[in-house]
C-alpha cells in the first residue's frame, strides 16, 4: 500500500504528537483539556500489529475523521461500491445487468438494486430520520461521528485520488467519489433493513398490476407454506449471517470475573466484512473492537469494564399483510370494506448501454398503508391477483443503530448494556451477549421486533399465515381489516414494534450462550419462555451448533473436556473455539463406524456400483471428531452428512425429544440402503476430486491469496462446529474458498474483576486490497490457530514492535 509523501519535519512532528497522545491517555490524573494542549485539533492514529488502528481525538467529530480516513485507506473500493449502491447508481456506471452488491441487499442485478434504492430515496425516510431529534434520530455524538467520518473518507480520497488507489477493484473508477453524511446514513439504513425489505428487492421492484395473463398465472402459483418456511430458515444462512457468543460469569470462570467469546460468521468478501479499531477520546470514550465496514463505531468489542458481542436472532424481521383487491381495479384495495388507492412511487434509473450511451429506465412501484407491494418472498411467489401482499419492515423506521452501538461503547457494566439497548431500541436482527468486571453474564434479545402478539396472530392470520407463523414466526395478517395492523407499545420509541419489557433477557453468574437459535436455551438450567412467537419458539429442536455451544460450556465449567482445571479463562476459551469439535460427530460417528464394519470386504454401495471405502472407514474409526487442519477423515464425514439431508424420511435413529433437547436427535439409521449408498457416493465424489478418503483436511480445504494456498480449519454450520466455515466446493479440487464463517473473533476476560485481557482475530485481515500487507496476514494466523494479543492500554500500544503513528494534522 502507498502512503502520501511526508517531509522530515512532518515525520518528526508526527512522532512527537504521537508520543504526546500516548502520554495524554497514560497520565491518570491529567485533565483532557490540559493533556491536549497544543494538539487539540490533531487526530492521532497508532497502527499496531496487523494494521490495527488506535484512533485518538479530542472530540467525536475528530474521532469520526480518523475512523473514516483509516477505513478508506484499507477498503476504499468496498466502501465506494457500497455508496454507489445505496445512491442507486450501479446501472449508470456498471450496466443494468451487472451483479448487485449483496452486502446491502439481495437483488438479481444492478438495475433492480438501483430501482429499490431510488425508491427508498424517493420515500424520504432516510433524510427524515437523519434530521430527526433523538431517540428516532441520531444522538448528537453520533451526528458528529458521521460528519467526521465523511470528512475523513473524503480527505483520504482527496489526498490519493482515484488514480492513486492501489486496489485494482476501483483504481481510476469514476464511481469512486466524495461522500456526504447522507450517504453514510443511507448505508446504515440498508444494513438495518437487509433482513427485511432488503431481502425482497426483486419482489418489490417487480410488483406490477396484474394483466389477464398474470391473473390466470397467479391463480395457479399460490404460495406454498412449506416452501416458504424452508426458504425462511435458509435465508439468513444464504445471506452469510450467523454467529456464536458465550458469556461466562464469576462462577463459571477460573479465577472469578468473566470471560466472553464473540464469534460472528459473516462474509469473507464484500462490504459486510468487519474492520477492527480502537476509538479513544480521553476522559470520554475508550473502546476496542470491530464494526461492519462504514459504521464509525465499535459494534462488538470491549471497553475498560464490559465486553459484548451479537448473534443473529430468530425474531421476525418483516411481516406481510394480504389485502383484498377491489374488483376491476387492481391498484385499489379494501380495508374494512372501504376502497383505498395504492400509493404510487415513480423512479428513474440512468442506465449505461454496452456502446457507452445512457438511457433512462422508469418504473412505477406500488404500496399500501402497510408497505410496498411484493410479488415474491423468500423462495416463493406472492401473486398479485384477487389479493396482493404488502411487506412491512419494522427497520424501515430505524436509523438508531449507531445510537445503540455508541451506547454499548460507553456502558460501564451489563446493567449499562441493558439501559443503552432499552433507551435506543436500535439493534436490528441481533441478540446481545455481554460480560462485565463484576462477573456477570447477560443475554438480551432487545432488538427491533414487529408488534405482533400471539393473540393478534391468532385473530388475524390468513390461511397461509396460520401455517407459516407457528413454524417461522413470520406474521401474514389480514390486511383487509384495520384491526389487524401491527400494535403499539408505550415503551417503544417507534410505532409498530414491541417494547423492551416484552423481549427476553437473562443475567447469570455461570453462563449464557446463543448460536442463532431462539432464546429458549440461553442457559438450559433456566429455560426462557413466555415471549411472543414473533420473537422465537420454545421446546423445539436446537441446531447442532447450539448443542455444541451448551455442551462445550458445561464440560469446561465442570472440567470434563480434557483441558486442565475447571472453568474458563482467556486461554481455555480460545482452545474451546479452536478445538473445532463437531457435535454431529458425537451424535452419529459411532453408527458410521458400525456401518463401515458391516460393509462386505470394505465395499460400500454407490450409484455406479460397489466402491472400496476401507481407507475412509479406518480414518473415521480413528477420527477425534474435529475439523483441525490436520484432521483426517473429517472431509469425508462432512460431505457424507451433507448428502444425508436429502435422504427421504430423515435419517436420525432417535428423534428429537423436548425433554432432552441437547442430546437429541441422535444416531443414524445406517442399515437403510439409502444411507449406505450416500456413503459410497461420497467416496466416489472425493476420489473424483482427487481427494483421498483419509486425506488431511488442510490439504483440501483452503483459500488462495496472491497465489499462496492457506489451509483453513473449521466446518459448515450443519456439522455443529462453533468455528463455522462455509466453503465453496470445487468438484475437481475440494473446498477452495470461504463464502462466510468465523470473521472477527474476540475473547475478552476480566480475570478476578480486573481490567480486560483480550485476544482477537480478523480471519480475512483488515484490507480487501491485494496490495496491502494486511490483505491476508491474519488469514495465516487463523490457519495456524494463532491469535492477536489485544493492545488496549497506552503502555501496551507503545510497546508495539514497529509501531507506526500517523497524524491528521489540524483535523479538518
Amino acid at each position: 500500500m502507498t502512503y502520501p509523501r511526508t517531509t522530515l519535519a512532518t515525520r518528526l512532528r508526527t512522532a512527537v504528537v504521537g508520543l504526546l497522545a500516548l502520554a495524554t491517555v497514560t497520565a491518570p490524573g491529567t485533565s483532557p483539556a490540559s493533556a491536549d494542549q497544543g494538539t487539540r485539533s490533531d487526530v492521532v492514529i497508532h497502527y499496531t500489529e496487523y494494521g490495527i488502528p488506535h484512533i485518538q481525538a479530542s472530540d467525536y467529530r475528530g474521532l469520526g475523521l480518523g475512523y473514516g480516513y483509516a477505513a478508506a485507506k484499507d477498503n476504499i473500493c468496498l466502501l465506494a461500491d457500497a455508496y454507489m449502491t445505496v445512491r442507486g447508481e450501479r446501472s449508470r456506471h456498471l450496466g443494468p445487468g451487472s451483479a448487485a452488491n449483496s452486502a446491502v441487499g439481495a437483488a438479481a442485478d444492478s438495475l433492480n438494486s438501483d430501482l429499490y434504492f431510488r425508491a427508498v430515496e424517493a420515500s424520504g425516510v432516510v433524510r427524515r430520520l437523519a434530521r430527526s431529534a433523538p431517540p428516532t434520530g441520531p444522538d448528537p455524538e453520533v451526528a458528529q461521528l458521521v460528519l467526521g467520518y465523511a470528512a475523513g473518507y473524503n480527505r483520504y480520497l482527496r489526498e490519493t485520488g482515484a488514480d492513486g488507489i492501489t486496489d485494482p477493484a476501483c483504481r481510476g473508477a469514476d464511481w469512486v467519489r466524495p461522500i456526504t453524511e447522507l450517504d453514510v446514513y443511507r448505508h446504515v439504513h440498508a444494513i438495518a433493513t437487509i433482513s427485511g425489505s432488503g431481502s425482497a428487492i426483486d419482489g418489490i421492484v417487480g410488483a406490477q398490476p396484474p394483466t389477464a395473463a398474470t391473473t390466470t398465472r397467479a391463480s395457479v402459483e399460490s404460495p406454498s407454506a412449506a416452501r416458504m418456511v424452508r426458504a425462511l430458515r435458509a435465508t439468513r444462512q444464504d445471506q452469510g449471517l450467523g454467529s456464536n457468543a458465550i458469556g461466562v460469569g464469576d462462577s463459571g470462570s477460573t479465577v472469578g470475573g468473566s470471560v466472553l467469546l464473540g464469534n460472528p460468521h459473516y462474509p469473507w468478501q464484500g462490504a459486510r466484512r468487519f474492520w477492527q479499531s480502537q476509538l479513544t477520546i480521553p476522559g470520554k470514550l475508550n473502546v476496542s473492537g470491530a464494526s461492519l465496514l462504514g459504521l464509525p463505531v465499535v459494534a462488538i468489542g470491549h471497553n475498560e469494564n464490559v465486553a459484548w458481542s451479537h448473534t443473529v436472532a430468530t425474531a421476525a424481521t418483516f411481516g406481510l399483510h394480504e389485502v383484498p383487491i377491489l374488483p376491476g381495479d387492481p391498484t385499489s384495495y379494501l380495508v374494512d370494506g372501504k376502497a383505498e388507492h395504492m400509493r404510487v412511487t415513480k423512479v428513474s434509473v440512468p442506465v449505461r448501454e454496452d456502446d457507452g450511451t445512457t438511457r433512462t429506465v422508469e418504473r412505477t412501484l406500488w404500496s399500501t398503508r402497510y408497505g410496498p407491494v411484493v410479488t415474491a418472498g423468500p423462495g416463493v411467489p406472492l401473486p398479485w391477483g384477487a389479493t396482493a401482499y404488502s411487506l412491512d419492515d419494522p427497520n424501515v423506521g430505524n436509523l438508531r443503530l449507531l445510537n445503540s452501538w455508541l451506547g454499548l461503547d460507553r456502558a460501564e457494566d451489563t446493567d449499562g448494556v441493558r439501559r443503552a439497548l432499552t433507551r435506543t431500541q436500535g439493534l436490528p436482527w441481533v441478540n446481545t451477549v455481554a460480560t462485565d468486571r463484576r462477573g456477570r453474564a447477560f443475554y438480551a434479545d432487545l432488538q427491533v421486533v414487529p408488534h405482533v402478539t400471539d393473540e393478534l396472530a391468532q385473530e388475524c392470520s390468513t390461511p397461509l399465515g396460520r401455517q407459516v407463523f407457528p413454524a417461522s414466526g413470520i406474521p401474514i395478517l389480514d390486511g383487509g381489516r384495520s384491526a389487524c395492523a401491527w400494535g403499539s407499545d408505550h415503551e417503544a420509541v417507534q410505532s409498530g414494534i414491541l417494547g423492551p419489557s416484552a423481549l427476553p433477557t437473562l443475567t447469570r453468574d455461570d453462563y449464557v450462550t446463543n448460536a442463532n437459535d431462539s432464546p429458549w436455551l440461553t442457559n438450559p438450567r433456566v429455560p426462557l419462555t413466555g415471549y411472543p412467537r414473533v420473537v422465537g419458539d420454545t421446546a423445539t429442536r436446537r441446531s447442532a451448533r447450539t448443542q455444541e455451544a451448551i455442551t462445550a460450556t458445561e464440560r469446561r465449567i465442570a472440567g470434563t473436556d480434557g483441558l486442565p482445571g475447571k472453568g474458563f479463562s482467556l486461554g481455555t476459551m480460545q482452545q474451546t473455539l479452536f478445538s473445532d469439535h463437531s457435535r454431529v460427530a458425537t451424535l452419529i460417528a459411532e453408527d458410521i463406524v458400525r456401518m463401515c464394519q458391516a460393509f462386505p470386504d470394505g465395499l460400500a454401495p454407490s450409484a455406479g456400483g460397489p466402491v472400496d471405502v476401507t481407507d475412509g472407514c479406518a480414518a473415521l474409526a480413528a477420527w477425534d471428531g474435529t475439523y483441525r487442519v490436520d484432521s483426517r477423515g473429517s472431509l469425508l464425514f462432512a460431505r457424507f452428512v451433507a448428502r444425508l439431508a436429502s435422504v427421504p424420511g430423515g435419517t436420525w435413529r432417535t428423534p428429537f425429544d423436548a425433554a432432552d433437547p441437547v442430546g437429541t436427535p441422535k444416531g443414524v439409521t445406517y442399515e437403510r440402503p439409502e444411507v449406505q449408498q450416500a456413503f459410497g457416493d461420497t467416496a466416489v465424489e472425493l476420489r473424483t476430486a482427487g481427494i483421498p478418503l483419509d486425506g488431511r483436511l488442510g490439504d483440501h480445504q483452503y483459500v488462495t491469496r496472491n497465489g499462496e494456498r492457506i489451509p483453513v480449519h473449521g466446518a459448515p454450520h450443519f456439522l455443529g462446529v462453533l468455528d463455522v466455515i462455509t466453503p465453496v466446493w470445487d468438484p475437481k479440487a475440494g473446498n477452495t474458498e470461504v463464502v462466510h464463517g468465523s470473521s472477527f473473533i474476540q475473547v475478552v476476560a476480566f480475570p478476578g474483576g480486573r481490567g480486560p485481557r483480550a485476544a482477537t482475530l480478523l480471519t480475512y485481515g483488515q484490507s480487501a486490497n491485494p496490495h496491502s500487507p494486511h490483505y491476508a496476514d491474519q488469514t495465516r494466523l487463523f490457519s495456524a490457530g494463532r491469535w492477536v494479543a489485544d493492545r488496549f492500554t497506552p503502555a501496551e500500544i507503545a510497546a508495539t514492535p514497529g509501531l507506526r503513528t500517523e497524524v491528521l494534522a489540524g483535523g479538518w
